[in-house]
């Protein structure tokens, strides 16, 4: 099969959406399937446009798969980012293709897409990215209703199927109002190389003691994701007298960043935590493999790449209820599921923090639990039989 894969932009100021749409190509590349992406250059610097790249996402991950690059039309959101070269390029180039994949709503290269694919008669799958939750709806409220209006429940309802990566999504999707077939299958991680002295290093870059617990937050700093929630429960743990060193690992709008930065001094944590920015790599294994704890107190979460991330070394994670793969992890044992509040994470910080057997008990079950769930190459395969189904 001939298939693409369409999101606005892989830059990694995007999150998420950018490692599952190149590990996902990757994955189905290495089953054989012929798949590739078209993005922008948005937030790719001076990259190249308009040509097949086998773009290097991670040299570390030694991850190359072929994406089209078309230029994008400033002034730009960042959200929607228009392409006029793209569109174009959809109109003489997807009639190539068995099937789209489209990742990301309200957004202009998928809506696009959907369109030029219904009128030449292309099957489309819609990738919805946790978009549709009542929260996520609920930001940017009136223009996404107009949107929805005008394009998205259509582009929804034409779609071959949905994919959703837990039931809960797969009930958000019925909430919006969307019949389409659905096809529920988690993401995946990919599983890195042990690092023996990733404690140690970690506590060596940080000046910190060997007994001192690090906890992580690792993600995009967006008020979405509550790092500001995590810096107080931190606060509630320095007036506890507990030891602990918290890390948070993302970028994110410099002005969200200040007022996190401004909020740990108010708090009198500056010496307790810190802001690395975007860290990749081994540095970013170091980090997974080196830390004590993962917390990650989002309003909403579709799936959670690095949660699974953090499963799947062994860090045992503190999540709310609204990252939708929750209740699998709390089944399987291999982590807390919190009430999104402040008292309840803090009690859940401090539970772990004091108890380091119930914690190495708890990361031992979420890795075993992620290694067997999350595998790209199984996902991938799956995925690869219901686009053969869909084409058919």
């Amino acid at each position: 099969m001939k298939i693409l894969h369409i999101i606005p932009s892989i830059s990694a100021d995007m999150g998420g959406p950018s490692q599952v749409a190149l590990n996902l190509v990757k994955a189905l590349r290495d089953l054989g399937e012929d798949a590739e992406i078209l993005t922008t250059n948005f937030g790719m610097g001076e990259i190249k446009t308009g040509d097949r790249l086998d773009y290097i996402f991670d040299e570390s991950l030694n991850l190359s798969v072929p994406v089209w690059f078309l230029p994008y039309d400033p002034p730009n959101l960042k959200e929607f980012i228009f392409s006029k070269a793209a569109t174009a390029w959809m109109w003489q180039n997807l009639a190539n293709y068995d099937i789209l994949d489209h990742h990301y709503l309200f957004s202009y290269l998928p809506t696009c897409a959907a369109a030029i694919a219904r009128f030449k008669k292309i099957p489309y799958t819609v990738r919805t990215m946790g978009q549709l939750t009542p929260w996520a709806l609920n930001q940017g409220k009136a223009k996404k209703q107009l949107y929805a209006t005008l394009f998205e429940r259509k582009n929804l309802q034409k779609a071959a199927a949905v994919h959703c990566t837990a039931l809960g999504e797969a009930e958000d999707v019925r909430s919006f109002g969307i019949d389409t077939p659905t096809v529920t299958l988690p993401l995946g991680v990919n599983i890195p190389d042990e690092i023996p002295n990733a404690r140690q290093r970690l506590r060596q870059q940080y000046n910190l003691p060997e007994n001192v617990p690090v906890i992580l937050f690792l993600s995009r700093l967006h008020y979405k994701k509550r790092p500001d929630l995590l810096l107080r429960s931190l606060a509630d743990l320095q007036r506890e007298n507990e030891p602990f060193f918290g890390i948070f690992a993302g970028t994110g709008e410099p002005e969200y960043i200040e007022e996190l930065q401004q909020l740990s001094q108010a708090l009198k944590l500056t010496k307790k935590v810190v802001f690395p920015g975007l860290i990749t790599g081994e540095e970013k294994e170091c980090l997974l493999q080196g830390a004590d704890i993962f917390a990650l107190p989002s309003y909403s979460e579709n799936f959670g790449i690095a949660v699974a991330e953090a499963l799947v070394v062994g860090l045992p994670v503190v999540i709310t209820k609204g990252i939708q793969i929750s209740p699998d992890i709390d089944a399987a044992g291999g982590g807390i599921v919190i009430e999104d509040t402040q008292s309840s994470l803090t009690s859940a910080l401090l539970n772990l923090l004091r108890q380091p057997e119930e914690r190495n008990a708890i990361g031992t079950k979420g890795k075993a639990f992620a290694r067997h769930t999350y595998s790209w190459s199984a996902i991938a395969q799956k995925l690869a039989t219901e686009y053969q189904k869909l084409c058919h």
